[in-house]
């Protein structure tokens, strides 16, 4: 497949960071142009570009996607799509793909982390001992069981299954909302997010990002989840009111918060950093080497698939 491509070098422009092995690989097909690289800029000899890969956070800007006349594929390491107009890449006759099921497992790990990590206060423990603080008569607040806990989840997609399987090891009493019920769920719908937080120890994020999700997590929701409520996120910093967040954690009327999203990355609003009652990470909930590698490798040949005129896997 990559000699037929190579006859033209084609252009391709990454607008994410990839691992050295699949950047040279990339090279051995593409002529690879790098967004992040010092100096480079769009109207630089880069007229030739066909194809884009990104990242589910990068997505393609839009005045990118309108300044590249023959772009003809967007490969997408991840799932989220909120980050390109769809809309724009099917008037334009782009394809789009992702890297569907691969990252469902990380994932859903890393939201049974955070929490655990929250509930547990894990990250401020592990602080307390590094810092000298266990002395005889020292202690911390106490934690919360997670086991038998009722937990909401916000989208019941690939992701949500995932970690509701994994609630069930812990008894949990597992309630979701998303756009309709399914029929295939065992577990009980609740028709709005409101509701969902009334009736919920915590929430857990997993739903797309985009216009239909953006700020479904407002003060009132973070109001019905309260003082002893949990907020846990793996999808998108669209889905959350940061600011109502931070105020409702700052002033402990929100018991703690897991985010590995927000709503600005990679700029985390200052007030969270210095509160033992939330857990943060830098958006890596698909951060681990084996996943990593597969999304690349799926990215890599949708990309030459696509330009041998053989068939793709995740196409939007």
């Amino acid at each position: 497949m990559s000699r037929n491509i190579s006859l033209g070098k084609p252009g391709l422009l990454l607008l994410d960071r990839f691992t050295r092995a699949t950047e040279d690989r990339l090279a051995d097909s593409f002529e690879v142009h790098r967004s992040y690289d010092p100096g480079f800029s769009l109207e630089r000899g880069v007229s030739g570009i066909v194809a884009i890969a990104t990242s589910g956070a990068k997505g393609a800007p839009s005045v990118i996607v309108e300044s590249l006349p023959l772009l003809r594929i967007v490969s997408i390491r991840g799932v989220g799509t909120d980050a390109v107009d769809l809309e724009l890449t099917r008037r334009k006759g782009i394809v789009v793909t992702t890297t569907p099921n691969l990252l469902t497992d990380d994932v859903a790990d890393l939201a049974l982390a955070l929490l655990l990590a929250c509930a547990r206060r894990l990250c401020q423990g592990d602080r307390f001992v590094r810092e000298g603080l266990w002395q005889p008569g020292s202690a911390l607040p106490l934690g919360r069981k997670v086991t038998g806990m009722r937990i909401g989840i916000v989208g019941l997609g690939r992701v949500g299954r995932a970690i509701a399987t994994r609630l069930e090891a812990f008894r949990a009493v597992i309630h979701y909302t998303d756009i309709r019920p399914f029929d295939d769920a065992a577990y009980e719908f609740t028709p709005t997010v409101l509701a969902l937080a009334k009736h919920c120890d915590a929430l857990v994020l997993a739903a797309s990002g985009g216009p239909q999700s953006h700020r479904i997590i407002d003060r009132a929701v973070l109001e019905a989840l309260g003082p002893r409520g949990m907020l846990i996120n793996v999808a998108r910093g669209s889905l959350v009111d940061e600011q109502a967040l931070v105020e409702a954690l700052v002033a402990h009327r929100l018991g703690g918060a897991g985010l590995d999203v927000f709503a600005d990355e990679p700029n985390v609003p200052s007030p969270l950093l210095a509160l033992d009652h939330v857990v943060l990470q830098p958006h890596r909930a698909s951060a681990t080497a084996d996943t990593r590698r597969a999304m690349e490798t799926m990215v890599v040949e949708n990309l030459l698939a696509h330009f041998a005129g053989a068939p793709l896997v995740g196409v939007v």
